[in-house]
């Protein structure tokens, strides 16, 4: 790097605008070497940091000096000119580029840059790392914050990776094995288990419990937590009796985790056996300021289950799906491609149905082969579906594949839509162990698989740091 670096050429002749450019322009001189910059850039950074400091400092017509590395220095300054770290930053540990950022108070800037969702390109993805985890246990849940912090559930115990994933940390919970998760902050996540009573709040970074939320159900037994899920405003958790003889949904308010409202509240007497399924997945819809909540159950005639959409306002059920013929392995709502996703138990295959036809369901319209839909060789047991973006992935044993949507003639009513078929990664990234989940954080996302202690990491290629 040349020991002067400068933002605006600087003339040796008489120039009109000199007097104008000599006041805008700011020399700093970082460990000795000099940067010129100028006052738009350095308040970029905000306010309360070193940057905006020495736009201050140079009011009083001297140089000022920082005892630092004049290299990262150059770095966090082009980050501050462009908004993304330089290809040259490669050539440094992000954990200095980290500990810099900090000190002068531009972590979240670094944060912005390399974790930013608009750098997820689907199509590109490649598996780039692994996270190991500690203990015995495979990971049996995954949630993620949308700036890329990742949490993990392994036996009793939660591992958490922070946005670069240069930092971990493991808690222990009072829960043999968490069953469902959810990222609420940085260090605070949503945990619940079938086998033990009480949806946990806790906050990882001090190891703590900050709530125990329970549902309060007529036979006065344990309230087992069957699923967790969130809107920008409400906290949602799915219960079961301990008995198994009633479940309900509970909404909280996310800020303060006092209770809200109660729907979908079922009290099961006899062979009920629609009102015996509790929702274990729990979407938001914002379009349809709607929950979508689904269950399915496996008995002797086979898998059965229900997907509802309600309003919490009312606690009505707007719109309710029987799943008989070929239930969901896994089902998904995306807002984007306004639609519902799933795969099929028996077919393995996926299949929507188009929210523009919200209420007048009629089938299930299959991305695959449809005539598999009848056949009872379960196929699809296990198989993951998630939607990220306008992109919907699938985990279809060991290997990943994406569904995106191709656009004709603008039509995206019912059979009209068309979905193309993408496998992910490279020849050495195909195949494994059956995919157990999927997850989306920043620009990455996660994978874990059945039996293995450990994390993938999958991004695109062009933007690996």
């Amino acid at each position: 790097m040349p020991p002067f670096s400068q933002s605006t050429p600087i003339s040796n002749g008489f120039s009109p605008n000199h007097h104008h450019q000599s006041t805008n322009i700011i020399t700093i001189d970082v460990g000795g070497q000099l940067f010129q910059t100028t006052k738009q850039t350095l308040t970029l950074a905000g306010s309360n940091t070193l940057f905006s400091n020495l736009f201050n400092s140079s009011h009083h017509n001297s140089i000022p000096f920082l005892d630092r590395d004049p290299e990262l220095f150059s770095i966090l300054l082009s980050l501050l000119r462009t908004g993304n770290l330089p290809s040259r930053s490669k050539s440094f540990d992000l954990q200095d580029i980290i500990f810099e950022a900090k000190f002068y108070g531009v972590s979240h800037l670094l944060v912005q840059s390399q974790s930013n969702p608009s750098q997820f390109e689907p199509l590109n993805l490649e598996k780039s790392m692994l996270l190991p985890l500690s203990g015995r246990n495979p990971p049996s849940k995954i949630t993620t914050t949308p700036n890329g912090s990742l949490f993990v559930s392994h036996g009793s115990k939660i591992t958490s990776f922070d946005w670069s994933l240069q930092r971990k940390s493991t808690a222990l919970t009072s829960f043999t094995g968490v069953d469902s998760l959810l990222a609420l902050s940085s260090n605070v996540v949503a945990a619940g288990a079938t086998d033990f009573s009480g949806l946990q709040i806790l906050d990882l970074d001090l190891g703590v419990v900050r709530e125990t939320l329970n549902w309060d159900n007529v036979t006065k037994s344990s309230s087992t937590v069957q699923g967790i899920g969130s809107s920008h405003e409400f906290l949602f958790s799915s219960f079961e009796s301990g008995r198994r003889n009633s479940n309900s949904i509970v909404v909280y308010d996310l800020e303060s985790f006092k209770i809200v409202t109660e729907v979908a509240r079922n009290e099961i007497f006899g062979a009920d056996l629609g009102s015996a399924i509790p929702s274990t997945k729990l979407n938001w819809v914002p379009s349809l300021s709607l929950l979508m909540a689904s269950g399915s159950h496996s008995g002797a005639s086979g898998v059965s289950g229900n997907v509802k959409f309600l309003d919490l306002r009312s606690g009505n059920v707007v719109w309710e799906i029987e799943e008989t013929t070929d239930c969901f392995a896994d089902i998904t709502v995306s807002d984007t491609l306004s639609a519902v996703f799933k795969i099929g138990v028996n077919s393995g295959e996926v299949s929507y149905i188009d929210l523009k036809n919200f209420g007048s369901y009629k089938s299930w319209n299959y991305l695959g082969d449809a005539r598999k839909a009848n056949n009872v060789k379960k196929e699809g047991l296990g198989c993951k579906i998630e939607c990220h973006g306008n992109q919907v992935f699938v985990g279809k044993q060991g290997e990943l594949g994406l569904w995106s949507e191709v656009l004709m003639g603008g039509s995206k009513i019912g059979k009209d839509r068309i979905f193309r078929k993408n496998v992910l990664g490279r020849a050495k990234d195909l195949g494994g162990n059956r995919i157990t989940n999927m997850g989306f954080g920043g620009n990455k996302m996660f994978v874990t698989r059945k039996d293995q202690q450990c994390v993938e990491v999958w991004q695109s290629s062009a933007r690996r740091f």
